[in-house]
């Protein structure tokens, strides 16, 4: 209830900023609601925001567990979908229903390895993560370029993209999303990160692993004292993050665009920070979460044509707001607790 609160607060003062800009909040938010949900198509493009933030958010979340900020997933992302783009393009003659699952397979595995080499660092080196982590994602989207441009370059466009994967890896034909929301890049992705969440959610709360991840972050000290190596848990929960960010390739490659473009994401990594901080980190409310803010992305899209003065940017700003507004509720915590020892 208090999250709900927040979140209603940050968009009530966000959509009041605008009137400094000479504009109506209620059109501003009415623009935002026809944008996001005014037709079949509208949704879809909403639900095709909604997929790569889940799985970021879930990425995010599981690292905080572990008592690590995973800054990371735009890298891990970019490492997947590139891998996926790579595997179809460089081994066009393998069948369906082995091809997705092949480059599928690949993608999250090269994006766990590159999770896993920051919870190494993190776990025998002492570096801290969120420096690894944002050295990472240049690493990446520097590999990831130079891949596409040498290796798999599209001769069918001037655009700086990866040729197309071969037809088999791509699952579109039996889509069932894709088929309800013709026209858009929703796709069945989708339901396997809807899937993934309530998995992980099980695993976090059901599971003496999930204990174990989260006592290790939680105290590693008192972790260690009870026999849980909390550096395996640093290792393995960045492995799971880039491996979980890596489900990016799905809904990217393999159910929509079909290759790789350079400057694809618009940062769902760092979208998806927010994701997991206004659920809580609980895998089930990231689902409401990443909606809301496929929804905010997509609204604000139409702001640059209905407005004078407002653009899509000020989507990062109603972003910014919100999370205030959410976190705000640990400042009302800290003054209950204030109050009651007084």
């Amino acid at each position: 209830m208090k999250r709900i609160f927040g979140f209603l607060l940050g968009l009530t003062l966000a959509l009041l900023l605008t009137l400094f800009a000479g504009e109506n909040p209620i059109n501003i938010f009415m623009v935002l609601l026809r944008s996001a949900f005014g037709s079949t198509y509208d949704l879809g493009i909403t639900l095709s925001y909604t997929t790569p933030l889940l799985f970021c958010g879930l990425s995010v979340a599981i690292a905080f567990h572990a008592g690590l900020f995973n800054i990371g997933a735009e890298g891990q992302l970019t490492m997947a979908v590139v891998t996926a783009a790579a595997i179809g393009v460089l081994f066009p003659n393998v069948p369906f229903p082995l091809a997705p699952l092949f480059a599928f397979f690949a993608a999250i595995l090269v994006s766990g390895f590159w999770g896993w080499i920051v919870g190494m660092l993190r776990a025998y080196r002492g570096s801290h993560e969120v420096i690894i982590t944002i050295m990472m994602n240049f690493i990446a989207a520097g590999l990831a370029s130079w891949f596409t441009l040498h290796i798999i370059p599209s001769s069918d466009s001037q655009n700086p993209e990866s040729a197309m994967v071969a037809p088999q890896y791509m699952f579109k034909d039996y889509d069932l999303i894709a088929r309800f929301f013709p026209d858009t890049p929703a796709n069945a992705s989708l339901g396997v990160a809807l899937v993934t969440a309530v998995l992980l959610w099980v695993f976090l709360w059901k599971t003496s692993w999930g204990y174990e991840l989260r006592a290790a972050g939680t105290n590693p000290d008192a972790a260690h004292r009870a026999g849980i190596s909390e550096k395996r848990w640093q290792i393995m929960a960045m492995a799971m993050a880039g491996a979980l960010a890596g489900g990016v390739a799905l809904s990217e490659v393999l159910g929509s665009a079909g290759q790789y473009r350079i400057g694809f994401s618009p940062d769902y990594g760092f979208i998806g920070i927010a994701v997991a901080l206004m659920a809580n980190n609980n895998p089930l409310g990231i689902i409401i979460s990443a909606f809301l803010m496929g929804a905010l992305h997509k609204g604000a899209t139409d702001l640059d044509l209905e407005t004078t003065t407002i653009t899509r940017d000020f989507s990062r700003i109603l972003q910014a707001l919100i999370i205030l507004g959410v976190t705000a509720q640990g400042y009302w915590a800290w003054i209950k607790h204030k109050r009651k020892k007084q």
